[in-house]
């Protein structure tokens, strides 16, 4: 059975890699974007399970996201976005660019199993 692939955008190296290695030890396949204006053509090329994307990017994560969200081929692919803790306003932009869920990085690292669960289940 292949694993299954998300597909991850940051550009921040700190919370990035640790997500990357918590969702390997999970069993998913990592595929690390770190250029925003790649995100749609990414996510329709590869057609990954889901995908996690930070939003305190210097990169204009939230044009990427709006893509993805109105492309037919990608518009089902839950979206789960992250910011430091102390910048909610960054969650509010998320959630307004179709994030499916938006959560501080405290909660993301602590809670990625369910949250991942919670993603999957979506329609």
């Amino acid at each position: 059975m292949s694993q299954p692939l998300a597909l991850v955008f940051y550009e921040r190296l700190m919370p990035g890699s640790q997500l990357l290695n918590r969702l390997q030890d999970l069993s998913y396949r990592v595929l690390a974007v770190n250029n925003a204006a790649l995100l749609a053509a990414t996510a329709k090329r590869e057609m990954p399970l889901l995908l996690l994307a930070d939003f305190k990017a210097r990169a204009d994560v939230r044009t990427a996201i709006e893509k993805i969200k109105a492309d037919p081929a990608t518009a089902h692919l839950p979206v789960i976005a992250f910011a430091p803790d102390d910048e909610p306003e960054l969650l509010d932009i998320a959630k307004l660019a179709g994030a499916n869920f938006a959560i501080g990085e405290s909660a993301l690292g602590g809670h990625l199993p369910q949250l991942l669960d919670q993603a999957l289940h979506l329609e």
